[in-house]
């Protein structure tokens, strides 16, 4: 078995210890980083990287069992394995009752050593461990980054990639939910059947449950054939509910049916279809709120529910800004017919400083603006700083530009009826009930819109 770039971080302040362990790692391998204390190697984390952790139990100053449980919260996937003094046995047990991988007593054999090692990479299943080949990291290439967190997450992409169990995937707009699905699916079973993607909040309720689950001929106007819908074009593949926040509530009841059935029945038939995919939800909204205010279904929640992953936004990774700029214009130059070589430094400090609200899809913007409009071949800091302050940035999102047309058609409809909410709930074509919970939403009171009274 070929080790490649596989990498063990190794902490001791034994130093003889510490450079024994070494030697037998790199001879088999290995990528070695070595540091005398537990703080040493919370410090060197970020820039090692490593695929497996082995550290003494005993030593001055922060010990072993301190640094798995920082380890932990940093990165749960990360595997951990406990050296130990044969008197310290039983602590290295109750470590391993706590999440640690395995631990070995002093004194051992380097068989051994690397045997453990072997089977904590196995287990983690990170893109870098030993048994991988090239071809194997094909699932995450899309995805550009060099940030611990990031590469945490891509840990647990691995791990859960192999189960058919469903994955919530939480984060803000822009930040990449649907390539992380992406990469989820390429990297399971299911890799060679199709993925499918569908957009919850952009599809008219109506519309909706025939696009996921088909409709039959003459099912309702428009309905000119059969449609299998998507949870059936999916095959054996994979199904990526995106915004699931947005999804109205009828069509939530349908979809748990999905899920508890493994069956779908096409609007206008009286027969069910068995399928079977693979789920991946997707929200920037917080559903446990939407719970609680009755827009979201408890019992669907925990059945999409069951492996969380939450991407953080771009502002909270900074270090994969230059990496993943420099992707974008090397990509953008190549469609746009441009050489450009790169940025100017001071151009790399000001995306570096921009908060990012807009997140990648938010810097993807900004780099296109500055490649199109390029005529030099390095980007200089005004044309990003241009870019950043133009309209491209500050294009409202699609849920704000949404929400401030549904307030503005609910007060012109107000005014045209002098605020009588039986008759603009009849023009907008909603039950009262309805329209009074639209007009709640956005603060609006029918009494202000009565003649005679100010706005």
């Amino acid at each position: 078995m070929t080790t490649q770039s596989a990498r063990v971080m190794l902490v001791d302040d034994d130093r003889d210890l510490l450079r024994l362990l070494s030697i037998r790692l790199q001879g088999a391998g290995y990528s070695v980083t070595a540091v005398e204390s537990g703080e040493a190697a919370l410090s060197q984390l970020a820039v090692a990287s490593p695929d497996v952790v082995i550290t003494d139990l005993r030593m001055g100053g922060m010990d072993g069992m301190a640094l798995f449980q920082s380890l932990q919260k940093k990165n749960p996937a990360l595997p951990v394995i406990i050296l130990t003094a044969h008197g310290t046995i039983p602590d290295a047990v109750d470590a391993t009752q706590r999440g640690v991988f395995g631990y070995l007593t002093k004194p051992f054999d380097g068989k051994a050593l690397l045997t453990q090692v072997e089977k904590a990479l196995q287990v983690s299943g990170n893109a870098t461990a030993a048994n991988d080949s090239d071809a194997d990291t094909s699932w995450r290439e899309e995805i550009i980054t060099r940030s611990p967190e990031m590469e945490a997450i891509l840990a647990k992409v691995r791990l859960v990639a192999n189960s058919d169990a469903s994955v919530m995937i939480f984060g803000d707009s822009g930040t990449g939910k649907e390539l992380l699905a992406r990469a989820i699916h390429r990297a399971s079973p299911r890799a060679t059947q199709p993925f499918v993607a569908v957009n919850c909040g952009a599809i008219p309720e109506q519309l909706l449950e025939s696009e996921l689950f088909g409709h039959t001929k003459g099912s309702f106007t428009g309905a000119a054939s059969d449609y299998k819908g998507l949870f059936q074009a999916a095959g054996r593949g994979t199904v990526f509910l995106d915004e699931i926040g947005d999804m109205p509530l009828p069509l939530q009841v349908k979809l748990l049916r999905v899920l508890q059935e493994k069956e779908v029945r096409p609007i206008g038939s009286i027969q069910a279809i068995k399928v079977d995919v693979r789920i991946i939800s997707a929200t920037h909204r917080n559903l446990e709120e939407a719970i609680k205010q009755g827009a979201f279904r408890e019992d669907l929640y925990y059945r999409l529910h069951v492996v969380a992953l939450a991407l953080p936004p771009l502002s909270q990774r900074r270090e994969d800004i230059p990496v993943l700029a420099a992707h974008f214009l090397k990509t953008l130059a190549g469609r746009y017919g441009k050489t450009l070589n790169g940025f100017a430094q001071d151009a790399i400090e000001v995306l570096v400083k921009h908060s990012w609200p807009g997140n990648v899809r938010e810097l993807y913007n900004v780099v296109e603006q500055a490649v199109a409009l390029s005529t030099t071949p390095i980007i200089s800091p005004a044309q990003l700083e241009t870019a950043i302050r133009g309209e491209t940035g500050n294009l409202s999102s699609f849920e704000s530009a949404r929400f401030e047309f549904e307030r503005d058609y609910l007060a012109k409809l107000l005014k045209i009826t002098s605020g009588n909410v039986t008759q603009a709930a009849r023009l907008a074509k909603r039950n009262r009930t309805e329209f009074y919970k639209l007009l709640q939403r956005h603060h609006l009171n029918p009494s202000m819109f009565k003649p005679g009274i100010a706005a």
